[in-house]
């Protein structure tokens, strides 16, 4: 998740070149550089379900999905984001040490902080990318899934119906149970519950 900006302007090309050698992830948009805070259990913890799955099920297929320590570049809007989770099935993709560029399906797990911006600015950006078939946001919070399509005339569907079944994703014949996106999520409500001050006692 991005949300602190550094004043550090420069071009795309810099900027991957400089985020090579730092500790801390960086994403990039238009010349600016924003900074990447910690995620939530819960955030990782979806993130990691859906890789997992998506992993399983491409095993022995020309796709193979990554999770957020891989780079995803976009050219025509000038960025540099680090997706949740990001499938490819690009030759080039698959022999890449860092940077993705021609991805298949995009996830973002959403958060408070980063929800309209994922909404937004960075669907905007993810849209140029013609390789780019399914984009889907999923919300922990709310156990809920948003998947967009690209159609056969390049506009984009929000499929609710589909998103009501759980992760359906036909680009990769993929499919998965809204059980199994947010499995173990139950078991983190106790602990809150009793990190609360104001959960009535027994």
């Amino acid at each position: 998740m991005a949300e602190s900006a550094m004043s550090l302007p420069m071009s795309r090309s810099e900027f991957l070149a400089w985020e090579h050698e730092q500790l801390e992830k960086h994403e990039f948009w238009q010349g600016e550089v924003f900074a990447m805070t910690g995620a939530r259990q819960a955030h990782v913890m979806v993130a990691l379900n859906v890789a997992t799955l998506l992993k399983s099920h491409l095993r022995g297929k020309p796709c193979r999905a990554y999770i957020s320590d891989m780079q995803l570049e976009v050219e025509a809007a000038d960025a540099v984001y680090y997706p949740d989770v990001v499938v490819s099935c690009d030759p080039a993709d698959l022999l890449a040490e860092r940077v993705l560029r021609r991805p298949t399906v995009v996830i973002e797990v959403l958060s408070d902080s980063t929800a309209a911006y994922d909404r937004g600015v960075k669907f905007a950006a993810y849209r140029k990318l013609s390789s780019l078939k399914e984009y889907v946001l999923i919300d922990p919070e709310r156990r809920t899934l948003e998947i967009f399509r690209r159609t056969e005339q390049d506009d984009w569907l929000l499929v609710t119906r589909d998103a009501e079944r759980g992760l359906v994703l036909p680009s990769l014949a993929f499919e998965a149970g809204l059980d199994a996106v947010f499995e173990d999520l139950d078991t983190l409500e106790p602990a809150a519950a009793q990190s609360d001050p104001t959960t009535p006692s027994a």
